[in-house]
């Protein structure tokens, strides 16, 4: 199977766009820390010494290849920036906005060239468009990181951004195995929920959060 191309955005160049940013999530099932989306410009075309080898939807890559990886593709990527919400705003805002508002700080990082923002298409996973109307043009895509070369870039940057800052919290609220589980749903993070409850970065407005720890979560955030 091959795998991500450029056609997507060599079709939006076609049509006129000076930049074509690739955007992906991660975080957004978890039961605790920060959503995290990336935004990602790559090179119009492979440079030189050609594109990083093994490109693709960071779930299909180890963990240790996304490490050994990282540093070669955010240099290879022309403008990369994240966008990050805690988990305080992920509960304040609801999930839906907070995407959103991860993707605005994410595109308010890049730099988009004299064309701006005007001139700039994006590339997203899914059906859901959580992009507009921050951009002009917006091509969504279920598994995007599988089709698009900046969508696949993206997914690893994001992904082994937020794997570190889960490992940076495992130092400070041991017990959850936050540097295993990244925050996503697993039986030692639920056993120490059980035991000790909710610590900071834990997402309280997940609607069975006060029926496994007893703490109180706040309702209806969640969509």
């Amino acid at each position: 199977m091959n795998g991500p191309s450029r056609d997507l955005e060599q079709m939006l160049y076609g049509d006129g766009f000076h930049s074509v940013v690739g955007i992906d999530e991660v975080g957004k099932g978890a039961w605790a820390g920060p959503l995290v989306v990336c935004a990602a410009l790559i090179p119009v075309v492979p440079p030189d010494g050609g594109d990083p080898d093994g490109v693709r939807d960071s779930k299909k890559i180890t963990e240790k290849k996304r490490e050994a990886m990282f540093d070669e593709v955010a240099s290879w990527a022309t403008s990369w920036a994240l966008g990050v919400v805690s988990s305080s705003e992920c509960d304040e805002l609801g999930m839906s906005r907070a995407q959103k508002v991860a993707t605005k700080r994410a595109i308010d990082g890049l730099d988009l060239g004299p064309g701006g923002i005007r001139r700039t298409a994006a590339i997203a996973d899914g059906k859901w468009n959580f992009v507009s109307p921050l951009l002009p043009r917006v091509e969504m895509r279920v598994k995007a990181d599988d089709l698009s070369l900046s969508v696949a870039a993206a997914s690893i940057l994001a992904k082994v951004s937020r794997d570190r800052m889960m490992r940076e919290y495992a130092a400070t609220y041991p017990g959850y195995a936050f540097d295993t589980n990244k925050g996503y749903p697993c039986a030692k993070q639920r056993a120490k929920l059980i035991e000790s409850g909710l610590c900071d970065i834990h997402r309280k407005s997940w609607n069975f959060m006060e029926k496994l720890t007893g703490e109180s979560a706040t309702p209806g955030l969640f969509d």
